[in-house]
């Protein structure tokens, strides 16, 4: 496979946002080649284009491959340092954590290998601050946490994050991403469908701002709740947006799929999303939208 040799041009907003001194804690050891004496860090291939990268390498690229524009998924935090404007995060609720009601077999090994391989306690992140000088709740989900499915943990962080917002007549900004509910938790994970949405509901009954953003994948569950009722609905490119996936479908109405079926593009041109944004241009994309609503409500 090829090497990319070419150099990733930085914007100031992406030379302030590249967070290299946090890379070792966020992405785990460093591996060491067979033969060799130096240390390097793990490499990742780039799916469309064959590309090789480090791992810092995609950071500062924000996780988008410098040859072709692929958007890998994307750590949480990273996400959040990317987004928000420096040190104005606070997270809470990050102390919930998610119970085995079912006694599901299996399920407490599976948090625990997703807690040692995420550094995370749950599949979303949730706090407040700023973007673009703009105060906002924000929930950010992780797909390396059991594909970011939902479940009571999930369900809650989010539930708290709108009713916060709705109490502080916050903005409200959520990154989803998920494979949808939580089969080990059983009916208590499909429950957290309504509750997310009745937060959010009366957030917007509040006459507040949701801006749902959608990233590889969301399905499932996630999709049939709180992610497709933002008032403003953006993608990045290429995600893979539905309820159930191309491959379920495709056996069900025994039918080929259109070209690009689900995913991102295809969605805005149906309706489904207002627009597919660009990672690169996400954060000056919600400043500005945060900045009409926040004049609109001065104008009330």
């Amino acid at each position: 496979m090829r090497r990319a040799l070419r150099e990733v041009k930085m914007d100031p907003f992406q030379e302030r946002s590249v967070f290299l001194d946090n890379l070792d804690r966020l992405f785990g050891k460093i591996h060491r080649r067979a033969g060799g004496g130096r240390e390097e860090q793990e490499e990742m291939v780039c799916p469309a284009c064959g590309s090789r990268y480090s791992k810092r390498t995609l950071a500062e690229s924000f996780f988008v491959c410098p040859a072709c524009g692929r958007h890998f998924r994307m750590p949480a935090h990273a996400r959040i340092r990317m987004t928000l404007d420096p040190r104005s995060f606070r997270e809470f609720a990050g102390g919930v954590r998610g119970d085995d009601p079912l006694e599901f077999p299996g399920y407490p090994e599976q948090i625990r290998r997703a807690e040692e391989r995420s550094r995370l306690r749950e599949a979303v992140v949730t706090g407040t601050g700023r973007i673009g000088g703009h105060r906002a709740a924000v929930a950010v989900m992780d797909s390396r946490f059991l594909m970011g499915s939902m479940g009571t943990a999930v369900g809650e962080k989010i539930s708290r994050t709108a009713e916060y917002a709705t109490k502080k007549r916050l903005p409200l900004v959520i990154f989803a991403t998920s494979g949808g509910a939580r089969m080990q938790e059983g009916i208590l994970s499909l429950m957290q469908m309504a509750k997310t949405a009745a937060a959010i509901g009366r957030h917007g009954d509040a006459g507040l701002l949701y801006i749902s953003v959608l990233t590889d994948p969301t399905t499932g569950g996630v999709t049939a709740s709180f992610a497709s009722l933002g008032d403003i609905i953006l993608a990045e490119p290429e995600a893979l947006i539905g309820f159930a996936g191309p491959r379920v479908i495709r056996q069900t109405i025994r039918q080929e799929l259109p070209e690009g079926f689900q995913r991102a593009a295809f969605q805005e041109e149906h309706g489904f999303v207002d627009r597919v944004v660009p990672r690169s241009e996400m954060r000056q994309t919600l400043a500005d939208l945060l900045e009409l609503h926040e004049k609109r409500g001065h104008r009330r």
